[in-house]
């Protein structure tokens, strides 16, 4: 049984990540910790979650353990796998710590997904001074990076909106079927969860309602643009629902494009995962909501070129928790499915 510590697992994605970790065949949580002054420590995710009664995080064994300094020594010795919940700058600050022991670490903050510490900078407003560790991290795509990440020890897991974004496009991009001289326009609405658990005006369900948010400014442009290697205009919006991510993509292929050579990029990528399904219809956040799939379905126009992808996931899960779980599997050599599907 490999050894697991999650960080940050108050937050609604370390909640998630604590239910996955607990029904894995091959890992056990040796504790689940948040910061040293949060509110939630000494409490257990029961307290915090319903599903939580139906399961070992009953006990007082597995209670919500403040992090110290001396503590996080602790969980880099006797951890295997580290899951990292946790907000960009801690993240940034405290991986160095964490792998010194070898323990696998899957970091699900920004901190080491952009590549330009420039671009980064701007984008998460502090200075990035991990070099070698930035170097080194591997993006947590799963479908499209499974032989580096199978390599590495540190992976920097996709945000919400570029999972969402990056699986309905890099099939195109792959097959070099984008014209790149007319930027793609995604157009991607969340649900409130994935502004976390703290409750603001700008979350709560009372107050939200549907509107576009950090248009031409959101720190994900950057990560989709990277990762696809061409630039992109990115408008999200915030619904006023719980959770999933739809994403609506229009973008202008090259004059050679056809519908077989379409489908063809999409089924070459696709083919044979489990968990990115193409689907006859536009996709419906209820088909995907609490499940680790992405749904994708595109039309073709003939006429002027242009294409329409929808991506639809859960942004706790897909767009979070999940992938990180799929990661994981790779690392340890395991089906990227394991323990993400079925009962």
């Amino acid at each position: 049984m490999m050894n697991v510590s999650l960080l940050g697992a108050s937050g609604y994605t370390g909640m998630e990540l604590a239910l996955l970790v607990d029904k894995h065949p091959v890992m056990q949580l040796q504790g689940v910790y948040v910061s040293e002054h949060s509110q939630d420590a000494d409490k257990g995710l029961w307290q915090l979650d319903n599903r939580f009664y139906q399961t070992p995080f009953t006990s007082d064994e597995l209670k919500l353990t403040a992090l110290t300094a001396e503590q996080l020594e602790q969980v880099a010795k006797n951890s295997d796998i580290i899951f990292l919940a946790t907000p960009h700058e801690f993240s940034h600050d405290i991986c160095p710590k964490l792998l010194q022991y070898g323990a696998k670490v899957l970091d699900l903050s920004g901190a080491f997904r952009l590549k330009e510490t420039q671009v980064f900078a701007q984008n998460y407003g502090f200075a990035h001074n991990q070099q070698s560790l930035l170097d080194g991290a591997v993006y947590g795509l799963a479908e499209w990076y499974a032989d580096e990440i199978k390599q590495a020890q540190l992976i920097a897991v996709p945000g919400c909106y570029p999972t969402a974004s990056l699986l309905a496009l890099k099939p195109l991009q792959a097959a070099g079927l984008i014209d790149s001289s007319v930027l793609p326009v995604i157009n991607a609405t969340s649900g409130v969860s994935g502004a976390g658990r703290k409750a603001t005006m700008t979350n709560s369900l009372c107050e939200v309602s549907l509107q576009a948010y950090g248009v031409l400014s959101h720190r994900h442009q950057p990560e989709i643009a990277s990762y696809l290697d061409n630039q992109v205009i990115f408008n999200p919006h915030l619904g006023n629902f719980k959770r999933g991510i739809l994403a609506t993509i229009t973008l202008k292929l090259t004059a050679e494009a056809s519908q077989q050579a379409i489908d063809n990029a999409f089924h070459s990528a696709y083919d044979g995962t489990e968990l990115v399904n193409l689907v006859q219809q536009w996709p419906k956040l209820d088909q995907v909501v609490h499940s680790p799939k992405c749904h994708l379905h595109w039309q073709y126009s003939e006429q002027n070129h242009y294409i329409v992808v929808s991506s639809a996931i859960d942004n706790l899960l897909k767009g979070a928790a999940s992938q990180a779980m799929q990661c994981a599997n790779l690392m340890l050599g395991l089906p990227d499915t394991t323990g993400l599907l079925g009962s």
